[in-house]
């Protein structure tokens, strides 16, 4: 099998215990500013220190696990630095959590919001924590590993890219700027940086999936893409904008998710 599962043991332990801390820490510090929408900028940290830290303790194969914590540290420096951003642009707690947390006392919060948001990191960084403890076969699925890590530099560029693209349509004054923002990658998805995330994770899971056990975990990928689309970013985009004609037409011109669909 390839697997550590001694060192599996202790890459899945350190990994828990520095999700829960930087969940602890955040949500401290969310609840003393009342703002806890600041669960969003732990998100990236959080999964990125895992990455590390299965990089640092695993015995599994050097190479791969270095590459993979590489590549997941760069794609949450980005999004740490465009979450920062939106929290630091505003005075007040984003809406969707004022909402969604309405009425409930902080034992709730701190189990809806920063109790799951760690269960979902250590589930969708399954494949990294097993990788850190795995070696790579002989034979040529070893192949895997490379061309996940060639999915997922193509995801977080395809993110960083829709990012841009939306930043740069929002800075423009709203009498001049189109109703919907529906060109370049907009053009071919309604959320295409959502669907970019998407497929970083997938192509995480697929160098893990490199050696044989790791491709039992596709509910890893399958969760970050629900999270994605129903969870956190893209249907609550919808339901929100929905009822505007000009983004009704664009509903009617371009896919939802992946292109085609």
């Amino acid at each position: 099998m390839g697997v550590d599962r001694s060192n599996l043991k202790r890459v899945i332990g350190a990994s828990a215990a520095v999700v829960t801390a930087l969940q602890a820490g955040t949500a401290a510090l969310a609840l003393s500013k009342g703002r806890r929408d600041y669960a969003d900028g732990v998100w990236g940290p959080g999964l990125a220190a895992v990455a590390l830290t299965g990089a640092a303790l695993g015995t599994g194969d050097r190479t791969r696990r270095w590459a993979l914590a590489a590549v997941t540290t760069a794609w949450a420096v980005r999004l740490e630095s465009l979450m920062l951003g939106r929290l630091r642009s505003s005075d007040t707690e984003d809406e969707r959590y004022t909402e969604f947390l309405e009425g409930d006392s902080t034992p709730t919060v701190l189990a809806k919001v920063f109790g799951t948001q760690a269960v979902a990191q250590l589930l969708v960084s399954a494949p990294l924590q097993l990788a850190a403890a795995s070696t790579l076969p002989r034979s040529a699925r070893r192949w895997l590993f490379p061309a996940g890590v060639a999915v997922a530099v193509t995801g977080a560029v395809v993110e960083a890219v829709a990012d841009r693209q939306k930043a740069a349509y929002t800075a423009q004054p709203k009498d001049e700027r189109p109703d919907v923002l529906d060109t370049g990658l907009w053009g071919v998805s309604r959320h295409p940086n959502y669907l970019g995330d998407s497929i970083m994770w997938d192509g995480v899971w697929l160098a893990g999936a490199a050696s044989a056990p790791g491709g039992w975990l596709v509910a890893a990928p399958a969760a970050m893409s629900y999270f994605l689309v129903y969870a956190t970013g893209a249907k609550r985009t919808e339901d929100r904008m929905g009822d505007r004609p000009a983004y009704q037409d664009y509903q009617r011109r371009v896919s939802f998710f992946f292109p085609g669909t």
